[in-house]
């Protein structure tokens, strides 16, 4: 499982619960899109996460700018994230920054509303906020590998390395789903053809 966070805006944790934290403790990778705001947040989330890989947002310590990157890459699971906290110029910019990055899925913060856009050729995935949600409903996204019976025949094509797919929702903290989404990767060398 890969779970998805931004967004955390804590003087002092992480602020996970319920469904939340026990993704963040269960996958097998977690992005975090930025804006822990302070180091203790950041921490907290290094200590429940065994593979984490976050960037930092605007609203970030001086402290964590200098401990993450702006924007980075992570391969999971056959899937290409390009992860970062915002680019200007809204869905153009970030399907540009993913494009830029032979990206699968680009994973970004800063609104606090958990998003799903899909483009002609990249995912736009806000997880939103799990801790801060401004008015907005709270979230943190999980994908995993299909495995349901109904999908026995594509997951034939995915077997002979055709492609693969991902399934993803966004859900609340406490694990009542918000919305839906699939992930589906060509082989790397057909998705640059």
């Amino acid at each position: 499982m890969i779970a998805i966070f931004s967004d955390t805006h804590s003087a002092s944790g992480h602020e996970l619960e319920g469904a939340a934290l026990r993704a963040a403790r269960e996958a097998d990778v977690v992005i975090h899109a930025g804006d822990f705001t302070s180091e203790a947040a950041l921490e907290a989330f290094q200590r429940e996460c065994e593979v984490f890989f976050p960037v930092h947002g605007n609203a970030d310590s001086a402290a964590v700018r200098e401990r993450l990157p702006t924007a980075r890459v992570v391969e999971e699971a056959g899937v290409r994230f390009a992860v970062t906290h915002r680019r200007d110029g809204g869905e153009t910019g970030l399907a540009m920054f993913g494009r830029s990055r032979d990206a699968d899925v680009v994973v970004s913060g800063h609104s606090h509303r958990p998003t799903v856009v899909e483009t002609e050729d990249v995912l736009l995935l806000n997880p939103g906020s799990h801790a801060d949600p401004r008015g907005n409903r709270p979230g943190f996204a999980v994908l995993e590998p299909r495995t349901d019976a109904d999908a026995a025949e594509k997951q034939g094509a995915e077997a002979n390395g055709e492609r693969r797919t991902l399934e993803g929702e966004i859900r609340e903290p406490d694990g009542t789903g918000v919305t839906s989404f699939e992930v589906t990767v060509r082989r790397a060398d057909a998705r640059r053809e």
